[in-house]
């Protein structure tokens, strides 16, 4: 069993390797790689899709990578490969984004990804720390989580979904904003699970493990 993370030159992968590698060995989930190789990434059984930074810079540096790009539409597409996008690997994921500029995205969820603009003006953009999860769906990344349970947040713009059973998960932060979402063998992650602690590990864990 192979998890292959994919090193666009967009994402902070240190953290995120060490935390998966850390869930592989206690799940008995096989070997996780960080990769810029298409050919791995087409290999792979799982799939992981970091990001940081801004929506149109991701964009253009993960279709500037076309072997990658390729390899993984392919993979989730075709071949239904479990996928989890994680913060601005999760928004790549939309319909469009409009950080900046309207930026075509993945398509794999209907919906935008939108600045927060919280009713309270007291909250700070970006949402930055620690926020309490509410769950809305069932889904085996949930395993041994609950609502309440806290993910640690760094970002100023959220995935609006059009279909709100695509929506698994939110917070509130002087509005509702979206936390994971998902479908088929699709799902995404708002927060950063390396940087949770107990919760995002135990949802990792869950994630190497799920057989949709």
């Amino acid at each position: 069993m192979l998890t292959a993370i994919i090193d666009y030159e967009s994402g902070n992968l240190h953290s995120a390797e060490k935390a998966f590698q850390r869930m592989a060995r206690e799940m008995n989930a096989g070997e996780v790689i960080v990769t810029s190789d298409a050919d791995v990434v087409a290999r792979a059984d799982r799939l992981v899709l970091p990001g940081d930074g801004a929506f149109p810079a991701c964009a253009a540096e993960l279709r500037g990578h076309k072997g990658i790009y390729d390899a993984m539409v392919e993979a989730v597409e075709q071949k239904g490969r479990p996928f989890l996008g994680i913060c601005v690997g999760m928004q790549l994921m939309a319909s469009t984004g409009h950080e900046y500029r309207e930026t075509d995205g993945l398509g794999w969820i209907a919906g935008d990804v939108v600045r927060i603009k919280p009713s309270d003006q007291a909250l700070k953009v970006p949402h930055m720390g620690w926020n309490d999860l509410v769950l809305e769906s069932e889904h085996p990344v949930f395993a041994g989580v609950k609502s309440g349970d806290h993910a640690y947040f760094v970002h100023s713009y959220h995935f609006r979904v059009t279909d709100p059973a695509q929506r698994l998960a939110f917070v509130e932060y002087g509005q509702e904003v979206t936390a994971v979402i998902g479908r088929d063998t699709m799902v995404g992650m708002q927060f950063h699970p390396e940087k949770s602690q107990d919760v995002g590990l135990r949802m990792i864990g869950n994630f190497l493990t799920w057989a949709p």
